[in-house]
Parts: C-alpha cells; sequence; structure tokens
C-alpha cells in the first residue's frame, strides 16, 4: 500500500469511527447504520452490555431506545491509532462521553465515561465499515445509574412495553 493510499485509508476510517459519535449524539440512526456490516461483534461488557454478535439493525435500534431516554450527549473521540491487513483495519481511539437527562432529572443527572474504542473494519468496494467494536471504560464519574433509567425513559418515548 502506497503511503498515499494510507493516508487516504486513515482518513476514511477516521471519519467512520467519528460517525459513530455523530450518529448518537444527533440521534441519526441512518448515520449510525451506516457505518456497520450487517453483523457486528460487539464487546461492551465494560458498561453491562453482553458481549457478541448482533444484528446491525438490532444494535442500532437498541442505541435508539437507550439515546431517547438522554437529554444531551456529547461523545469525543481523539488520537486514533491505525494497523492495516490488506482490506481489513484496526483503529483505537481515546474516548470521553457526557450523558445528561434535563427533564424530571434525578438530583446526580450527569454521567461521564472516558477509556477508549477498539474497532476492527473492512473495506467493501472502497468503503469502509465497522464489524467488530469494542467500548473500553477505564473511568467514570457521575450517576452510573443513569443509562438504566435512559432505557427506561426511552421505551416510554418510543411506545416500547418493558421486557419481562
Amino acid at each position: 500500500m502506497s503511503t498515499v493510499e494510507q493516508l487516504l485509508d486513515r482518513a476514511a476510517i477516521t471519519d467512520v469511527v467519528n460517525r459513530y459519535a455523530t450518529g448518537l449524539d444527533r440521534r441519526d440512526w441512518p448515520l449510525l447504520r451506516s457505518i456497520f456490516t450487517d453483523e457486528i461483534d460487539m464487546e461492551y461488557g465494560s458498561v453491562g452490555i453482553k458481549p457478541g454478535r448482533y444484528s446491525a439493525d438490532k444494535w442500532v435500534r437498541s442505541s435508539e431506545v437507550l439515546f431517547a431516554g438522554f437529554g444531551p450527549t456529547q461523545h469525543t473521540l481523539t488520537n486514533h491509532a491505525f494497523t492495516f491487513d490488506g482490506d481489513k483495519a484496526h483503529c483505537v481511539a481515546y474516548m470521553r462521553a457526557e450523558h445528561f437527562i434535563i427533564e424530571d432529572a434525578p438530583s446526580e443527572n450527569r454521567w461521564t465515561i472516558g477509556g477508549y474504542y477498539t474497532v476492527d473494519l473492512i473495506s467493501t468496494q472502497k468503503t469502509w465499515r465497522i464489524h467488530a467494536m469494542g467500548l473500553h471504560v477505564t473511568w467514570q464519574t457521575g450517576n452510573k445509574l443513569l443509562a438504566n433509567l435512559a432505557i427506561e425513559r426511552g421505551r416510554v418515548k418510543l411506545g416500547i412495553e418493558r421486557r419481562k
């Protein structure tokens, strides 16, 4: 791979990884879906999500439910580092994510997490897509139970019955 090709791939992958944060924060579910392959391996155990293979459509819908229950959020990604192996790439990016509930909020209405994402991508027809991703939380502050409240609020907002 030439240096120019590698720089173009690094820029394209950075854009894909950054669209993950943008999709969540803007609640742009078509944008979020567009960055994934149809099946994705997700490792989000550090925030209580069972690791495994998910349908990208189901993952995005679950994200929609969670984020419907939050107020403003902001995911910031930095320090993207890359390795390449043919049509496959691996990216590690530092992250900090702010989550708030404003309306009818508990007294501690903020949850902040920090750490890093690991992202495995494949190039299909010169378009990079995420096929595996991990969230590795190394620190957190605020109300750690805010995500549970956001899920319940999101279900109500979207008219989804609670699972028994």
